[in-house]
């Protein structure tokens, strides 16, 4: 069956001409067409078509989006969904003065939610999961990452990546599986980060390759966490075992996390609040994506990356929530954008190109889906608005009103009657 999505006000294509990926300068270009529809065949992109040219068949499902605008599907390539538990307490300790290093210091932070999730099942993670998987898609996000790193043992880590695997049974979205065995030592390994790193090395990560429960293997590169020499270890082991990498780098500290991203080649290095401009020239020549996440700098109430200067410097730049229980409880992605325009000082553009078609790429999904290009999956977010920079200054408010993946319609809150001809 041919599908139409009928009328736009506006298609915000960020086309790439193929190149399913924006650098520096580029992602201000975004190209809107006016005036123009989409047809959809078998889940694919077929064309994009002038109004008076388009000819409606009495076979076509019409999807009338008139007056709204059409996004590719976001992308949200950087979440901490698999958790159990709670850290409103933390909150309340940072409020009154305790930073987040202090924190973890005293056997709180990430530790805490360790123990949360050891304690659940996985029938429990799995709902917790699905409902947080059902918020992002009402936003228009049609491809989704979800990390481990809350179990730090062989079971729970496995617990963590079965249930996100899971959710692929459930949902038509892409469920990206990132395995971060190496988010900190669980309090056992305290005083024995040789026993925890042959643990991830030796038995965790040849067992997930051989399962294929994860696609990116993934670190936290800082002083309260894994040193650069102990990710080196890791990063190799991994990618011995066919997994691709991930890091976690410059949040707090600049301990050689970012000249260990370009040695290996990795996908993406996330954070970057602390980046030191002596790497910005590197960071630009790579095809590494620069993944910024401002929640963070906003819920812990500190500094934003740099994303003007790594713009500046040829950068691929994505962003995303970091949506966590610690350091970033924020699940709301359109918040996010509007504090990557306000904070970051990205223009409106910038942002979408960042939680498209340069997110897709931080997932190893640009070939795919990310912008709006022919024989690319049909995947959309359609907002009800006329102009796509409400989209950024509707801070907080989730104008996405239709969700499509692959052609189907997954999340729909209109009272659009879909016209079958």
């Amino acid at each position: 069956m041919r599908k139409i999505l009928r009328n736009p006000a506006q298609i915000v294509t960020v086309d790439t001409k193929g190149k399913n990926f924006k650098r520096g300068k580029e992602l201000n270009q975004i190209n809107v067409i006016d005036n123009h529809s989409i047809i959809i065949e078998d889940g694919i992109i077929k064309d994009i078509l002038p109004n008076s040219s388009l000819k409606i068949n009495s076979s076509d499902f019409v999807i009338d989006v008139k007056d709204k605008i059409v996004l590719p599907g976001l992308v949200e390539c950087h979440t901490h969904s698999a958790f159990a538990g709670s850290r409103a307490n933390e909150f309340r300790m940072r409020l009154a003065g305790k930073n987040y290093e202090e924190i973890a210091k005293k056997g709180g932070g990430i530790n805490t939610t360790v123990k949360a999730v050891r304690e659940a099942g996985i029938e429990e993670l799995i709902n917790l999961l699905t409902q947080r998987a059902e918020y992002f898609i009402c936003q228009g996000i049609t491809s989704l990452e979800i990390k481990s790193g809350y179990g730090l043992d062989y079971e729970n880590e496995l617990k963590l990546l079965q249930a996100i695997n899971y959710l692929k049974d459930i949902f038509s979205i892409d469920i990206v599986p990132t395995f971060l065995g190496a988010h900190t030592f669980p309090t056992e390994f305290k005083d024995d980060h040789e026993g925890y790193i042959d643990l991830l090395v030796n038995k965790l990560l040849p067992y997930i390759s051989k399962h294929k429960l994860a696609k990116y293997c993934d670190a936290f590169c800082e002083k309260t966490a894994f040193s650069s020499p102990e990710v080196d270890k890791i990063f190799t082991k991994a990618k011995e075992s066919g997994l691709e990498l991930k890091l976690h780098s410059e949040q707090f500290n600049n301990i050689g996390g970012i000249d260990l991203a370009l040695k290996h080649k990795i996908t993406s290095v996330d954070h970057l609040e602390v980046l030191e401009d002596s790497k910005l020239n590197a960071l630009g020549n790579s095809d590494i994506v620069c993944t910024l996440l401002p929640g963070v700098s906003f819920f812990l109430d500190y500094q934003y990356a740099p994303a003007r200067k790594l713009i500046d410097n040829n950068a691929i730049v994505a962003v995303a929530t970091d949506y966590n229980p610690g350091s970033s409880n924020i699940a709301n992605l359109n918040f996010i954008m509007s504090l990557a325009s306000l904070k970051m000082k990205m223009t409106i553009e910038e942002t979408i190109s960042a939680v498209t078609i340069n997110a897709a790429m931080a997932i190893g999904l640009n070939e795919t889906t990310g912008s709006i290009e022919i024989n690319k999956q049909a995947d959309f977010a359609i907002f009800d608005t006329k102009e796509y920079s409400d989209i950024v200054y509707n801070v907080g408010k989730n104008l996405n009103c239709i969700t499509i993946k692959n052609g189907e319609i997954i999340f729909d809150s209109t009272e659009i009657l879909n016209e079958n001809y």
